[in-house]
């Protein structure tokens, strides 16, 4: 098993898997714009044999593996099912990836699934459920997870950033979990919601996150005239999430950062694009890190 790197990677897309392997071959070029990473959801490899199964093999070999789950339910009121447990418990004993992650959300009740990430109401009973549901879920693996930020497009209960962010927190400390922080997420909401994204941000653990996401959203027209944000992973990075990053980058230091693109797939050079940019960001707060700590030696001696 390997750690993530504190660079930049990719949610993996079968069409290119050429492409990746094209990355990897010359190990003699790797820098810190080299692809660090993939990224792949757990649904989709919990079968036996198969093309893509076949792919995932050939690419665990060369690059760390970020597993994310979209089917647990954490914050529904059934527990986790315990056949999709034993299932991805499975996969993971074969991938070995660096590290598993699921979302604050549900999507299942009693007789009935949803395919989508259901809000939460940020309450104490909600919170002690999805706790209870995300030990059960580190025990059945054997690991701690990361829970990934909602993106939110009405208010349940508590219409305030606060509230999400006191429940991340306390989530964080109760269960020992980490956190995954989408940056794309943490604007869309901000924007459909109206809360502040900076004070969105400081309210988070920043010291849990194990893993940045960044992707592209869609703005829609609402009833009232206005519009929505909505994140369908369908186009480049906006420069609001960009400059969000940055600010959190220079928070937190060097972050493993993945770039997600999951509909209106583009070419591979276009996602490179995306990810050489998050890499300069990545790159100019190590360089300012570096030389912050020469000064503070030079002034030592």
């Amino acid at each position: 098993m390997r750690a993530l790197p504190k660079t930049v990677g990719v949610g993996f897309k079968p069409q290119h898997f050429a492409d990746v392997m094209d990355s990897v071959s010359d190990e003699q070029t790797a820098d810190s714009s080299s692809l660090g990473f993939l990224e792949v959801h757990a649904e989709n490899y919990m079968v036996q044999g198969g093309a893509m199964r076949a792919q995932l093999a050939v690419l665990k070999q060369h690059l760390p593996i970020s597993l994310h789950g979209v089917g647990l339910s954490l914050g529904g009121a059934n527990k986790p099912d315990a056949a999709h447990l034993a299932r991805l418990r499975a996969l993971i004993e074969w991938v070995e990836p660096a590290q598993f992650s699921e979302h604050l959300a549900w999507s299942g009740a009693p007789g009935m699934f949803a395919n989508d990430l259901l809000p939460l109401s940020y309450d104490q009973a909600t919170l002690a459920r999805v706790v209870a549901h995300v030990d059960m879920v580190q025990q059945a693996l054997g690991q701690r997870i990361l829970i990934e930020n909602p993106s939110s497009y009405l208010a349940v209960g508590d219409n305030s950033a606060a509230a999400e962010t006191d429940f991340l927190s306390a989530l964080v400390q109760e269960s020992g979990c980490g956190l995954l922080l989408d940056v794309n997420n943490v604007y869309v909401s901000c924007r459909n919601l109206s809360w502040n994204s900076a004070d969105y941000m400081r309210g988070l653990p920043l010291n849990a996150v194990g893993e940045v996401h960044l992707a592209g959203h869609a703005e829609e027209p609402d009833p009232q005239g206005g519009s929505v944000l909505i994140d369908n992973h369908g186009a480049p990075v906006s420069g609001a999430v960009w400059a969000l990053y940055a600010a959190l980058i220079r928070k937190t230091g060097p972050v493993p950062t993945l770039v997600e693109w999951d509909t209106h797939v583009p070419q591979w050079a276009v996602l490179r694009s995306e990810c050489t940019k998050a890499a300069a960001i990545l790159a100019r707060v190590s360089e300012a890190t570096k030389a912050a700590q020469s000064s503070k030696t030079a002034a030592a001696e």
